[in-house]
């Protein structure tokens, strides 16, 4: 058996698993999965701490540690959400995430240029966009295909369950400006590294970080709002919420208008660190001459 179809099999198991049960009994057994990842891939714990090292310096080794094991928990509960997704319906969505700013996005639409949600791999990034397919509209999904097709081919089957349109991100721009004319929702994961023929640098948690050009300017080409949303966990409630901030616009200066957006996905990530995926390599590209810092 090739190594996609073991992979294929590991994805299946995992999701069949963590479909039955209770909620609790699945978020421990997804627990245990997440653990079984930390220990065989122990680069990503290194990564987090480095990652945290950087952005947040004045915290302890334990306040560390604990931020990532909160991540690793935070993967846990996404295992969970998406292993059900066959099982969500308007009726039950809500026992599952509530709204929390549902009026910027009815601004948003009202002006008819349509809505451009800069999310990113914090929270329950998968939740997000199939509870807003129930509680509000179906909208696109711009999605880095996975390398395997195999569970490519059943993640897009779970992403698109609720009527979402999954776009792929390579063939994404034109795409989204034909949903965009049509006042229709786009969400993009704006948080992870580029490279250098792609990106320009910003300031992100006080370390310079590549960032895509190609939101920024689709804002401005598309004079669409920007929404920054999340899904973010409240462990009180035993709940998701699914935060929409107000409304910004596009300049037109890329520079500009990319440091203002992060600026805020760093003002989240800052209330909800153990919630944000610090196993990404996000500072890896780095200005001409600088030393690589993983």
């Amino acid at each position: 058996m090739s190594s996609r179809w073991i992979e294929y099999a590991a994805a299946r198991f995992v999701l069949t698993t963590l479909s039955a049960g209770s909620s609790s009994f699945a978020f421990r057994l997804a627990s245990f999965y997440v653990k079984l990842l930390d220990l065989a891939i122990p680069r990503l714990r290194q990564t987090a701490d480095r990652n945290l090292r950087m952005a947040l310096p004045h915290l302890s080794e334990e306040e560390r540690a604990r931020i990532a094991d909160g991540s690793f928990h935070s993967i846990a509960r996404i295992l969970v959400a998406v292993a059900r997704f066959p099982t969500l319906t308007k009726a039950n969505i809500g026992d599952w995430i509530a709204y929390e700013g549902y009026e910027h996005y009815e601004t948003a639409k009202a002006r008819g240029k349509g809505v451009l949600f800069a999310t990113a791999h914090l929270g329950n990034w998968e939740l997000s966009a199939v509870a807003h397919s129930l509680m509000s509209e179906p909208m696109h999904v711009v999605v880095r295909a996975f390398d395997n097709p195999l569970i490519d081919k059943l993640v897009h089957k779970l992403r698109a369950s609720t009527g979402n349109r999954v776009v792929e991100k390579r063939d994404y721009v034109r795409g989204i400006l034909r949903a965009l004319a049509a006042n229709e929702a786009v969400g993009i994961l704006i948080d992870q590294n580029t490279g250098l023929d792609e990106g320009v640098f910003i300031d992100f948690f006080g370390v310079k970080a590549c960032v895509a050009r190609g939101f920024a300017r689709i804002a401005a080409r598309s004079q669409a709002a920007v929404i920054a949303g999340f899904a973010l966990w409240r462990q009180q409630e035993k709940q998701y919420v699914l935060k929409f901030c107000e409304p910004v616009y596009a300049t037109g200066d890329v520079l500009e208008d990319t440091q203002r957006i992060h600026a805020k996905l760093e003002e989240v990530i800052r209330q909800h660190p153990e919630q944000w995926l610090w196993m990404h390599r996000r500072w890896k590209t780095r200005p001409s001459g600088e030393p690589p810092l993983y």
